[in-house]
């Protein structure tokens, strides 16, 4: 009998890919922190296989079945860099002792360093790759205030995506109202201002 781990995304645990689910039957088990609603929405009853189906691929369990040799199956927005980048930076701080040891205050010479260094790239006139790599390092900065945020329930690096969506809605909403073609400079600059006003 075949065993095959699925991991789903833990932003989005009821997608699962359509190509799989005719193949889930059979014996399936969950880790703990699989939601109740994906448990009951899956038909599973007869078929000869095995499945875990998890949101957690450090979960001894899901070690266990691999080491076993389960087929590993993935949603692919498991591998969305902006997941990857908020996961990386979550794993770094609680395994880090010098990421543990950071906070606001203490990574404020680092943004104003970063900062600085994508100035002077662009500056520079540095090629892509040298921008793309100083503005990673500025993202770094942006990542590890929000995960800092989370730790305390304030908020998190998606919050932070959507305030800025949120931001663009009330100062450039043709951005957002169906219309399409240029928008020229003095109707851009009145709605920014108009929105920056009623967000005071």
């Amino acid at each position: 009998m075949t065993a095959t781990v699925l991991l789903l995304d833990p932003r989005w645990p009821t997608l699962i890919p359509l190509h799989l689910t005719d193949r889930i039957c059979g014996d399936v088990a969950f880790t703990a922190e699989v939601p109740v609603s994906v448990r009951w929405a899956l038909n599973v009853e007869g078929g000869a296989g095995r499945w875990l189906i998890s949101t957690n691929p450090d979960d001894p369990e899901v070690a266990r079945w691999v080491e076993e040799g389960a087929v590993t199956e993935r949603v692919d927005s498991l591998d969305d860099p902006v997941f990857q980048a908020t996961r990386t930076m979550h794993a770094a701080r609680r395994r880090g002792e010098w990421e543990q040891a950071m906070t606001h205050e203490s990574l404020l010479p680092f943004l104003r360093e970063e900062a600085a260094e994508v100035a002077e790239a662009i500056e520079g006139n540095l090629l892509d790759d040298a921008l793309k790599s100083e503005l990673s390092d500025l993202l770094l900065q942006i990542l590890f205030h929000a995960e800092l945020a989370s730790e305390r329930g304030a908020f998190e690096f998606s919050d932070v995506a959507d305030a800025f969506v949120q931001k663009m809605r009330r100062r450039a909403p043709y951005l957002f109202d169906g219309s399409t073609g240029p928008v020229d400079k003095a109707t851009q600059d009145r709605l920014w201002e108009e929105g920056k006003a009623a967000e005071a």
